[in-house]
């Protein structure tokens, strides 16, 4: 069905060896609200970036004697900016996300990883379908830019878009969106919700629950299962509740897809209650990239990329966390465990793909090619 075109962690084959890195030039820094902003990036003079609606940037920023690397959305879209524009929101204790907004000036110039993710889809001018989206704070990210280009691409398809923030002076793209709502009256709309809703306030209050969604859902268009596609992008907890309640309303898991900012630390939490301890023992990986071939001895509880990277090989990776697939491999000898396994789909794990980030080696002999 038309749906199946939405990839959540179907990978392309690169035909380089290794991901791209660019010095982009900050065009403008945009200040969305108090404790975000948008980084508006000038396309390199030696030619435009390609990227697809709903992929991130990974920026390299040295800080503290140390190159720290976060990947963010992209919140411009291919088919209407010409430039490429990330936005940050500042997080408790964050590195970057902290490091950024009181550092960075428009005219400075970062080093960035090429656009990478899988939390995308293809458009097609004869398509008729409608994308229903859940959004907690900056996870409007990547919503905002596969909206745009929904809008723009695919004339009549619809948008429903479900924006939760914590009050109404922390809705990132708050007037964009209206502008977009009155320019495309019809096929794009938008429900607002708050936890802490001022007192005029006529929207939706408090968090989403069985009954909030069912009066949701009887405000937005109904075309139906199959011209229907449920995307979810912010918080844990805010996803967790919204995946139990889509399976409430009997909604196929099929034609749910979400895109993870944090590694899921529910799920790690049963992981370590039902996983037996590794074996305590060392492990010989070979890796080969770029044309060479590398062999590091893994220590029990260390990842392969962790080890790799303190033997001085530039491998590539991005969030460290198994989510954004930047350090993917292929084993083809031996055995690997995982910590998390939810950037990779099925189909990958079946064809022997493994994260390094998260990986560690269960036998002697194996064997990973990266690129």
């Amino acid at each position: 069905m038309a749906f199946s075109l939405f990839k959540k962690s179907e990978k392309k084959e690169e035909s380089h060896s290794g991901p791209h890195y660019y010095a982009l030039k900050v065009k403008n820094i945009v200040h969305e609200t108090k404790d975000a902003i948008s980084i508006v990036f000038e396309q390199p003079v030696s030619g435009k970036i390609a990227y697809r609606s709903g992929q991130f940037l990974t920026l390299i920023v040295p800080i503290q004697g140390k190159d720290v690397r976060r990947a963010y959305s992209l919140c411009s879209s291919p088919f209407v900016d010409s430039d490429l524009v990330v936005s940050v929101k500042r997080v408790d204790n964050g590195l970057m996300s902290n490091w950024l907004p009181d550092n960075l000036k428009a005219g400075s110039t970062l080093k960035v990883m090429e656009p990478m993710g899988q939390f995308t889809t293809d458009y097609q001018k004869e398509r008729k379908r409608h994308l229903i989206m859940f959004a907690g704070g900056s996870g409007i990210t990547p919503m905002m830019s596969l909206i745009k280009s929904l809008l723009t691409q695919e004339p009549d398809s619809i948008v429903s878009l479900i924006y939760c923030n914590r009050n109404i002076e922390s809705i990132i793209f708050k007037e964009e969106l209206t502008r977009l709502e009155t320019k495309y009256e019809g096929r794009l709309h938008v429900i607002q919700v708050l936890d802490e809703a001022p007192m005029n306030w006529q929207g939706y209050s408090g968090l989403l629950n069985h009954e909030m969604l069912t009066k949701l859902f009887e405000r937005i268009p109904n075309w139906g299962m199959e011209k229907s596609t449920y995307l979810m992008c912010g918080p844990e907890g805010m996803m967790k509740n919204v995946e139990t309640l889509l399976d409430q309303h009997h909604i196929p898991k099929e034609n749910i897809f979400k895109e993870s900012f944090v590694s899921p630390t529910i799920a790690k939490e049963q992981k370590k209650e039902t996983t037996p301890a590794a074996e305590n023992k060392a492990r010989e990986v070979t890796i080969r990239y770029d044309g060479h071939e590398y062999k590091v001895l893994v220590q029990p509880n260390r990842a392969i990329l962790e080890t790799a990277l303190d033997a001085g090989i530039d491998l590539p990776y991005s969030c460290q966390s198994g989510l954004c697939t930047a350090c993917r491999g292929k084993a083809l000898s031996g055995k690997v465990k995982l910590d998390e396994e939810e950037g990779l789909s099925q189909s990958e794990r079946d064809e022997g793909y493994v994260l390094t980030c998260v990986g560690h080696p269960l036998t002697d002999d194996v064997v990973i090619e990266i690129g």
